[in-house]
This record gives C-alpha cells, sequence and structure tokens, in this order.
C-alpha cells in the first residue's frame, strides 16, 4: 500500500496545456543553447586569456615553440 501512495498517477491535460508547456521548454531550451553557446564563445577566446594571463600565455607559448622546435631536430 505504501508504494501506490508513492505513485502519482499524471493529470489529464488538454492538448492545449500540452502544446503550451512544449512551447515553454523549447523558449527554455534556446535561452539555454544561448547562454551555452555564449559562455563557450567567452571561454576559448584567446584574446581574454592574454589579458588575463599575458605571462602564463606567454610561457605556454614558448614551451610550445620549444616542444616544436626540438621534434624537427630530429
Amino acid at each position: 500500500m505504501a508504494a501506490d501512495s508513492l505513485k502519482t498517477r499524471p493529470q489529464a491535460r488538454s492538448p492545449e496545456q500540452i502544446r503550451q508547456e512544449i512551447e515553454r521548454t523549447r523558449a527554455e531550451l534556446s535561452q539555454s543553447v544561448s547562454e551555452l553557446r555564449a559562455e563557450v564563445a567567452w571561454r576559448t577566446d584567446w584574446r581574454e586569456w592574454v589579458m588575463r594571463r599575458p605571462l602564463t600565455c606567454v610561457g605556454a607559448a614558448f614551451f610550445i615553440g620549444f616542444v616544436i622546435g626540438n621534434s624537427q631536430r630530429r
């Protein structure tokens, strides 16, 4: 009996309510995707990385150049 009380029965919804829910979900998803795109664009912008951490970027560039230069010597 306890298991029966935990189960919730879905309420009958009209087609219009279902359409409204779908539209609301679609709008929320669209907003989330837009926010995600903006976040990815900001996180992957190399100019932002250089402005925030110039010495780290110079060090990384030096290291990458060193590794590539040494791999070419062989």
